[in-house]
C-alpha cells in the first residue's frame, strides 16, 4: 500500500513536477494539491494522507501556522517543509511548529524521493545546508554572564559548604560585604537562593 502525499505549494509548476516525481515511485502516491493552507485544512480528513509537503510563503495561512494545525488534527503527521528559504529563524520556527524536516526547492528528483522515504522511516530529512545551520543555531552558546572576582570568591566557598563567618574570615571581608556581593550574584544570575546561584554557576562555568 503507497503512502499517501498532500503537496500544498502556490508555484503550480513546481507542485506539478513534485507530483510527477513521486507518482513515478512504487512507494509513494499524490492523493491532492493545494495552492494554500485552508484548502488543506478543509479537506484533511477525506484526503487521509500521512505525509506533506509544505511551503512556508503561502497566501493567507503561511506553511508554519499551516503545520500547527496539520499537527493538531496527525499528531503523527510527517511534514516537511520544502522551500526557498534557507533562513534560521524560519528553520528553527518550522521545526518547533512540528516539522519533520526541511528542504530547498532546487533539490533534485533522488533527494525529494530519498526524503521521503527518511521522513517514513522516523527520520528528519535536510539539506546539507539547512543541517548545518541547525547544528549551528542549537550550539550552546558562551555564557554573557560576568562576575567579579570576589563574586566568584564567595560562591566558591559556598559551594565548598563554608559559613558566612567562615567566608568572612578566609576572605578577610566583613558579613555585610558577603551579603551585598550575594545580592549583585543573585540580579547577575538570576536567582533567588545560594543553592540557585551556586547550581547556575556551574551550569555556565562561572565557578
Amino acid at each position: 500500500m503507497k503512502h499517501k502525499v498532500v503537496i500544498i505549494e502556490d508555484n503550480i509548476p513546481l507542485s506539478e513536477a513534485f507530483k510527477e516525481v513521486i507518482n513515478n515511485t512504487s512507494e509513494f502516491k499524490v492523493v491532492a494539491t493545494y495552492t494554500n493552507c485552508e484548502m488543506a485544512l478543509e479537506n484533511l480528513r477525506q484526503d487521509g494522507a500521512t505525509l506533506f509537503l509544505m511551503d512556508i510563503d503561502l497566501p493567507g495561512m503561511d506553511g508554519v501556522e499551516g503545520t500547527k494545525a496539520i499537527k493538531k488534527v496527525f499528531p503523527k503527521a510527517n511534514i516537511i517543509m520544502v522551500t526557498v528559504y534557507e533562513n534560521s529563524d524560519m528553520v528553527f520556527n518550522a521545526l518547533c511548529a512540528g516539522a519533520s524536516g526541511y528542504l530547498t526547492k532546487n533539490l533534485k528528483p533522488k533527494e525529494l524521493v530519498d526524503a521521503l522515504h527518511e521522513s517514513v522511516s522516523g527520520g528528519a530529512p535536510m539539506s546539507i545546508k539547512i543541517a548545518k545551520m541547525v547544528v549551528t543555531s542549537f550550539q550552546k552558546k558562551p555564557s554573557k554572564i560576568e562576575l567579579s572576582n570576589r563574586e566568584k570568591d564567595v560562591l566558591q566557598q559556598l559551594s565548598e559548604g563554608n559559613s558566612y563567618d567562615n567566608i568572612a574570615e578566609n576572605l578577610f571581608i566583613s558579613k555585610n560585604t558577603i551579603k551585598f556581593h550575594l545580592k549583585n550574584i543573585y540580579i547577575k544570575l538570576q536567582v533567588n537562593s545560594n543553592i540557585e546561584a551556586i547550581q547556575k554557576a556551574n551550569k555556565e562555568n562561572l565557578i
